[in-house]
Parts: structure tokens; C-alpha cells; sequence
């Protein structure tokens, strides 16, 4: 009977104990990105009345006699399973959708969570705004004008600097799609009337920025060339022209070869089809392998260089001493040859003024930003200019079962966790980020609630099992009146 009154004692402990991670469970259904607990029991020791016979030539074996000691719990699990996705439109709120964990910093120890409501420091540090935690990853780097994230560096900070500049870039690629009608009349050699002219000239312009963000037009002119000099020949004429209507003198070169001075023409050749064939200009040279070109150069209007250069609205390459001329080249991309695509053509409809794009831009701030599925940050420039501004981090663990839960839905690595693999989203099975949604706990009321039954029955009836056994001692008690 004492057997019983202890087995019923730690029944008592431990389904009370099963009751206590019942209830941290259902306290935390709203936690954002809460895991939560689960109770396994084993039994205790059991006393061994007699032990196991092995079995002989007259008799069979025995087995072993035993009572059990009561109940123990075997561990205490946080189940990782993943929780529902609330959409929330918050932007700086990130949701993981697979396996992972954010990486937060507080002085020199690493936190983990799942919780992924972020906010902004006065700094523009992404942060847990409960408690100042920094959010890890990798800043953008730009090296040579190019703007990438290294994954495989140190992660460190996430920094988004709102406001900050973006530097002016100086046009060096414009791409040309145009359709050039193949209806269009020839203009007459004698004497051509106005309307003859503007019937047979056909006028593509597009912005195009120099190294201090200020604006020029490229404007030009296609005409067809006479049926004399060959079939399927246009002539263009390229001019730039300031912001106040002046043109800017400029050199052409095609193939090497320069234009002379102030002759901006060029031949296009088309094959039967409508494709490119070659490109001359006046001079001779030739261009008649894959991409087609012209190379524009030019000397940047002294009234469009600012009397005090600001280093952080134009690109240093472009920054020489005061009173230096500046001189500017890029790239007029007509196409491929024989390619219909993204190409300049000649067909029987309608002509298009369709320059694809340029690469320049003004010099412009940071606005606003957005993060995408690979934790990439992207920031949204005044200028119409998308850039990188860093990425975050994930952490996965060989068991993060083994991860000792430290408050405010942080975890810490132990000895049974294994170390942080740190990566990038999407590598080593980590999963993917959902912006603007945040993951919910992963609590079932419904399955808590059938535990909290369960649990709430074999706590009475353990209580049963001591009350009984103390009956028993009362009935021993009186045996003797």
C-alpha cells in the first residue's frame, strides 16, 4: 500500500506537470511564431518480486514478478511543426514558410526565433521593437558601380538607409527597338517639298542623362536611301540636344572608325526578311556581326556642370579637377543581326518610335523598400531605380528540438541543438520568406483542450489511488480495537 501511495504521488506530480505545459500552451495561441510543448511519460522504476526462470527439460520458464514504482516524465518536447501564415500588410513584417530561424544579435550572443515583426531603429537598423535585438544578414556592397549581397560573408546589422542618395549614372547603353515602315516614300533628291519630307522621315527620341543626372535628347532621323544606292537601305541621322533646344556636338563611330566632324550619319541595311544585315556610317566603317552599334561621344555642356560637385550625387569616375572638360561616350544598340526581337526592323506597317531602354539616371533617395521571398531587400529609389540593399540571414539546426527556449519567442543553441548552418533562404532545406505575414502559433485548441481532458481524468484518478490506499491503511489501523 505505501508502493501505491507514492505511485499515486507522482502521478499526481507529473500529470501536473503535463498540466502546466498544457497550460503555457494555451496561454500562447496568439504568440506570433510560438512552438509549443509536449509531455512524454515513462514509467519509474519497478521492484522485482521474484525473477525470470529459464525453462528446463521437466518445466517452462517463469517470468519475472514486478510492481512498478509510478510514472516519470521522459522529456519535455517543442514541436516545430509550422504554424498558419495571418497576413498582416505590414511590410517590415517577415513570415518563414519551411524550415529556419531568424538571427537576432544582443551584444555578442546570437538569439534565434521564429517571430518575425520587425520594425525600424532611428538608425534604420531592422529590429525586434520589443526589445532592440538587430535582425542579422548581409549588407549590400558595390563595387565598380555594381551593387550585389555575398551571401557567403559575415552576416552583421541590416541597414536600411532611408533617404540616403542615390548617385546620378551616366547613360552608356541605349537600346533601339524600332519598326521602320518599308512603305515609307523616298524623299526626292531636287528639291523636296516640306511635306515630302516629313512624309518620308521618320523621328525616334529618348532622355538620356549625363554623369551629373542632368537630361539630354537623343533624337534620329531615319530616311530611306535612295533605290539607287540599294534595296532595303536607310539612312539615320543622330542628334543630341540640351535642355535649352542647343545641339551638342557629337562624334559617331561604327566598327572603329570615327565619323568626320559634325557628320552624324549613318547607313542601316536590312536583308529581304526585315532583319539587320549591317551598319556603315559615312566614314566606312562597318558593323555587320551580331550586335549592331554606333559609339556616341561627346563633351558635356559646361552649363550642365554644377560650380560644386557633390561626391554623393554623381559618380567619382566623372569628377576631375574644376575646368576640365568632361567627356561622356555610350552605346546606340540597334540589334541583333537576322533577330526580329528586340531589334530594329523593316516591315510593312506602321513605324515605331520604340527605344527599349537606356541605363542612365538622375541622382535620387531612398523612398521605400520591399523584402521578396529570398529575404532579399530591396530598396525603391526617387530616380525610378530598384537596388539591393542587403538580404537576411537564416539559421537552421540538425535538431532544433535540442534549442533551449530563452523568453520573448528567442532560442539558444546547446550542446544537443548542434551549431547554426547560416545561409541564405532556399539553401541546405531551409525555407522561403513571405513578406507582409507573420507566422502564428502552432497551438491546436482543440487537441489542447482533449489533453487538458485527459490530463485533468488521470490527475483524479492518481488522487483516486492515494485515497483508496490510505482507506486500506485506516481497515489495517482497526484490525486491533
Amino acid at each position: 500500500m505505501m508502493r501505491s501511495l507514492y505511485a499515486g504521488v507522482s502521478g499526481l506530480q507529473n500529470h501536473q506537470t503535463r498540466m502546466d505545459v498544457i497550460g503555457n500552451n494555451v496561454a500562447n495561441v496568439n504568440t506570433t511564431g510560438f512552438k509549443k510543448g509536449r509531455v512524454n511519460f515513462q514509467d519509474l522504476l519497478s521492484q522485482t518480486q521474484a525473477g525470470a526462470a529459464r525453462p528446463n527439460e521437466r518445466i517452462g520458464g517463469v517470468n519475472p514478478k514486478q510492481v512498478g514504482l509510478g510514472v516519470n516524465i521522459a522529456s519535455i518536447d517543442t514541436i516545430h511543426t509550422q504554424g498558419s501564415l495571418q497576413t498582416t500588410g505590414v511590410k517590415t513584417d517577415v513570415a518563414i514558410q519551411g524550415e529556419g530561424f531568424f538571427i537576432f544579435r544582443d551584444g555578442d550572443q546570437s538569439l534565434y526565433s521564429r517571430a518575425g515583426a520587425f520594425s525600424l531603429d532611428a538608425e534604420g537598423t531592422l529590429v525586434n521593437p520589443s526589445n532592440g535585438m538587430r535582425l542579422q544578414g548581409w549588407q549590400a556592397q558595390t563595387v565598380d558601380g555594381q551593387t550585389f549581397v555575398n551571401p557567403s560573408s559575415e552576416i552583421g546589422d541590416l541597414r536600411i538607409p532611408i533617404g540616403s542618395k542615390d548617385p546620378a549614372k551616366a547613360t552608356s547603353e541605349v537600346f533601339i527597338a524600332s519598326n521602320l515602315n518599308k512603305l515609307t516614300p523616298t524623299i526626292p533628291a531636287d528639291n523636296p517639298s516640306a511635306e515630302a519630307v516629313r512624309a518620308g522621315t521618320w523621328q525616334t527620341s529618348y532622355e538620356i542623362f549625363d554623369p551629373f543626372g542632368g537630361n539630354l535628347r537623343l533624337e534620329i532621323d531615319y530616311t530611306r536611301a535612295p533605290e539607287d544606292q540599294g534595296a532595303n537601305l536607310w539612312q539615320g541621322t543622330m542628334r543630341l540636344v540640351d535642355q535649352d533646344g542647343n545641339e551638342v556636338p557629337a562624334q559617331l563611330s561604327v566598327g572603329g572608325t570615327a565619323n568626320g566632324d559634325g557628320d552624324n550619319t549613318f547607313l542601316i541595311q536590312f536583308d529581304n526578311f526585315g532583319t539587320l544585315e549591317s551598319l556603315q556610317n559615312a566614314a566606312g566603317g562597318i558593323d555587320n556581326v551580331d550586335d549592331l552599334q554606333i559609339q556616341v561621344q561627346f563633351q558635356v555642356p559646361e552649363t550642365a556642370i554644377p560650380d560644386v560637385v557633390d561626391p554623393e550625387e554623381v559618380n567619382p569616375a566623372f569628377i576631375g579637377a574644376p575646368g576640365d572638360p568632361i567627356t561622356q561616350t555610350f552605346n546606340v544598340n540597334l540589334g541583333e543581326v537576322g533577330s526580329f526581337t528586340d531589334s530594329t526592323t523593316q516591315f510593312a506597317s506602321e513605324s515605331s518610335n520604340k527605344i527599349k531602354r537606356q541605363d542612365g539616371y538622375t541622382m535620387g533617395y531612398l523612398q521605400d523598400f520591399r523584402i521578396d521571398q529570398s529575404g532579399t531587400v530591396t530598396g525603391i529609389f526617387s530616380n525610378g531605380t530598384n537596388r539591393a540593399l542587403g538580404q537576411i540571414a537564416l539559421a537552421s539546426f540538425v535538431n532544433p528540438g535540442g534549442l533551449e527556449k530563452a523568453g520573448e519567442n528567442n532560442y539558444v543553441v546547446t550542446i544537443n541543438s548542434g551549431e547554426a548552418d547560416i545561409g541564405p533562404s532556399g539553401q541546405a532545406g531551409k525555407g522561403k520568406f513571405i513578406a507582409g505575414a507573420l507566422e502564428m502559433s502552432n497551438v491546436d485548441l482543440a487537441t489542447e483542450f482533449t489533453d487538458m481532458i485527459v490530463t485533468q481524468r488521470g490527475f483524479q484518478s492518481n488522487s483516486k489511488t492515494i485515497q483508496t490506499s490510505d482507506q486500506m491503511l485506516q481497515e489495517l489501523l482497526t484490525l486491533k480495537r
